[in-house]
């Protein structure tokens, strides 16, 4: 696990591959590495949902993506279990609101990557406050890749925070394609992360060069 720098983490947030089993249409290893021939700059293993792998399938197919991301060079990011992150030695770990707090996270996991979903400029800054390295802002474009997603925020959310002071890197997340990628980049944020636009195309790795292309 290598310790990255502010200006680092910026750069590796422009597209940012979020994917579980159910997110994709055939094998998730063979997924990932086209995304990482397209040109992904990050990953996150974001297993959760109905059909979702649990217990030993969970961790071996984590193991895989985390083989894969490391030959690659890809930083690997685990979405919520802390654990399995401490036990890859994975690079980071990302939470949500209703995830394990950022500070106890910050604590298990040391110097890590710590992204954390955000929804107010008061959850922005007690992320801040408790060790996030990033923040994830969403739903920008209505989606159908979670189920447990909130109502959309459209790009005010990322104007909004930059206006109000938060200077730490953003990353939007939530129905973002490569015709809209620009647009939330030009709102203020780093990069954009995806599930379905990557996962469930039907050529991963073109989707993910057009994806590149639309935020560079």
């Amino acid at each position: 696990m290598t310790t990255f720098q502010p200006h680092e983490i910026e750069e590796l947030l422009q597209l940012y591959f979020i994917m579980g089993s159910t997110n994709c249409n055939t094998d998730p290893v063979y997924v990932l590495e086209q995304a990482i021939e397209g040109g992904i700059t990050l990953f996150q293993y974001r297993e959760k949902g109905a059909g979702s792998l649990e217990g030993l399938e969970k961790v071996r197919l984590a193991e895989k993506l985390y083989k894969v991301c490391k030959d690659a060079g890809i930083p690997f990011i685990v979405n919520d279990d802390v654990d399995l992150a401490v036990e890859l030695d994975a690079d980071g770990v990302h939470v949500g609101q209703e995830d394990a707090g950022a500070n106890f996270v910050r604590e298990k996991t040391g110097n890590k990557i710590l992204g954390v979903s955000t929804h107010t400029i008061e959850e922005a800054e007690k992320a801040i406050e408790d060790g996030a390295d990033y923040l994830g802002l969403g739903p920008i474009y209505p989606t159908i890749s979670k189920d447990d997603a909130r109502a959309v925020s459209g790009l005010t959310i990322i104007e909004n925070f930059r206006k109000n002071g938060i200077t730490i890197p953003i990353v939007g997340i939530g129905g973002i394609t490569a015709s809209n990628a620009r647009d939330v980049i030009q709102a203020g944020a780093n990069g954009v992360s995806l599930i379905s636009a990557i996962a469930a195309a039907a050529d991963v790795k073109k989707a993910s060069e057009e994806l590149k292309r639309a935020v560079l």
